[in-house]
């Protein structure tokens, strides 16, 4: 006979608890009892014991102080064989919060335990007692079936106890299940610590993929859509120069052909030097300023200290800076007149000043793309201040932290 599906499932709810109390049982007890018997040795010591006893003391110590570890190891795997709670491996720091548990919380756990565990066969027993007792020979059986009322009575408290075990247990499993992972595992600032370090690791790897994707698209500009408009443009270029015979209508439109693709491909130059620009690779962030400060419409003074090649992620941080600082400059500060950038690499940070000569008055809120421009600093750790009063000038500082 097949149970129905909620019922199934209470029982495997209850045989996992069982299970995982059981196996806890003799785990909180083994530690106990050594501890239980280094206290008898001490206070036979105190009382007068022989000489034998301080030696057994110590070893019965080092043993259970050896044992710990072992004890760890054994209920983190129960925690994650039968419960599915992975518990991380602690910390070399505040040891006495896994002695704790072995010591205290165990021995008042294991005593629970032990208690939730005997129920099942005691209750199981007493349900049953009017069969055993009847089953009993009949010198025996006599003196139980004096009182039949004292038969059922204790069947029924066998029923209630077989009742109140699922419960108990589930309860008692909710205590462990908390009390484990708060003493065996790391601390909550150990675990902050983790965290903190996971999140800075799975950021860093986010910037390393999004960086690398900047250089696929930017290689597959240079070598497919750029390389066509090239074509494009060269074939235009031949054909005004060739057939001189056409039409002037004909002529105007290959002119102007000619015309928009020349200057599609100076806007996807523009694009792929904005994205990633190859000299960034080959020769580094100081050559790369300097072809942006080449090509900036307004005179800019460019200072780079670099004794080193920052890491990859960090360069292109950097050069997307000074680009969209530049950009900037040019788009909204047209009464500027000069802009000085200065690149230092000082220690583990490098750090870009952008400073202009114009009006003033920016504003992240603006639309200026300098919120942007802040959230690309921030992806790497750094920090960036910008400082633009009314009537100038515009400083725009960004530090940027830097592995040797």
């Amino acid at each position: 006979m097949q149970l129905p599906p909620r019922q199934r499932r209470a029982l495997a709810r209850l045989s996992r608890d069982v299970s995982f109390l059981a196996l806890g049982l003799p785990l909180h007890l083994v530690l106990g009892f050594a501890l239980f018997m280094a206290f008898g040795l001490m206070w036979e010591t105190v009382e007068g014991g022989d000489d034998s006893t301080p030696v057994v003391l110590g070893i019965t110590l080092v043993l259970a102080a050896c044992c710990l570890p072992v004890l760890t190891a054994a209920q983190r795997r129960r925690f994650r064989r039968l419960l599915g709670v992975d518990i991380p491996r602690p910390g070399r720091r505040r040891p006495w919060r896994r002695i704790g548990y072995h010591c205290l919380a165990g021995a008042v756990l294991g005593t629970l335990e032990g208690i939730v565990v005997g129920l099942l066969p005691t209750g199981a027993v007493a349900a049953l007692a009017p069969g055993w007792v009847y089953a009993l020979p009949a010198q025996w059986r006599a003196g139980f079936l004096g009182s039949a009322t004292w038969t059922v009575s204790v069947s029924l408290v066998g029923l209630a106890v077989l009742a109140a075990v699922p419960g108990l247990a589930a309860a008692l499993v909710r205590l462990e299940s908390r009390v484990g992972p708060a003493l065996l595992g790391r601390g909550g600032r150990e675990d902050l610590a983790r965290r903190v370090q996971d999140l800075t690791e799975s950021r860093a790897g986010a910037v390393d993929a999004a960086d690398a994707e900047r250089r696929r698209i930017e290689r597959d500009l240079h070598d497919g859509a750029q390389q066509r408009l090239v074509s494009l443009a060269l074939n235009l270029g031949l054909a005004r120069a060739t057939l001189t015979d056409l039409p002037p209508e004909a002529r105007e439109v290959i002119d102007t052909a000619h015309r928009e693709a020349m200057e599609a491909i100076e806007e996807l130059n523009d694009l792929v030097r904005g994205l990633h620009p190859a000299v960034l690779d080959e020769l580094g962030l100081d050559a790369a300023l300097s072809g942006l400060a080449a090509r900036a419409p307004l005179p800019v003074r460019l200072l780079a200290d670099l004794p080193r090649r920052p890491a990859p992620a960090v360069e292109a941080v950097a050069y997307f800076v000074v680009s969209e600082a530049l950009a900037n400059v040019a788009k909204h500060a047209r009464e500027a007149t000069r802009a000085d950038v200065t690149v230092t690499l000082l220690g583990a940070i490098l750090r870009v000043v952008i400073v202009d000569d114009g009006p003033g008055g920016a504003d992240p809120l603006g639309g200026s793309g300098l919120t942007g421009l802040a959230q690309r600093v921030r992806s790497v750790d750094g920090t960036f201040r910008l400082s633009s009063p009314l009537g100038g000038p515009t400083m725009m500082s960004v530090e940027l932290p830097c592995q040797s």
